[in-house]
């Protein structure tokens, strides 16, 4: 499991653990989303980090790079490894499954890339 993976599931287990405790292989779930979120990043990056400027220096470079990669992981942090809202696990009647949580995100990141 990735970064992004570990990080997900951290953010998952302390935001909804009645959610979290429902999905059947955490391990493959996180794993997976992990390997979906760094190919978003991967993606995501020289988008936003734009064509090299003319006359652009090395550390000006670096800067621009790890701005953009940082605004990537943000971008696909908030869009695919946040944890549903949090849960009020008493009152919890509702139950979205997993599939449609991941196939919602898919949807969005299409969107995303129209634009």
């Amino acid at each position: 499991m990735n970064k992004y993976g570990r990080q997900a599931q951290e953010a998952w287990k302390a935001a909804s653990p009645t959610r979290y405790s429902q999905i059947q292989n955490p391990e493959e779930f996180f794993t997976s989303l992990g390997e979906q979120a760094q190919e978003q990043v991967d993606e995501l990056l020289p988008k936003l980090a734009g064509p090299d400027p003319k006359d652009e220096t090395y550390f000006e470079k670096v800067g621009r790079l790890n701005a953009a990669k940082s605004q990537a992981e943000e971008i696909v942090r908030y869009d695919l490894l946040s944890p549903p809202e949090t849960e009020d696990e008493e009152d919890e009647k509702v139950n979205p499954s997993i599939r449609e949580y991941l196939d919602s995100m898919a949807e969005i990141d299409k969107l995303r890339q129209q634009l």
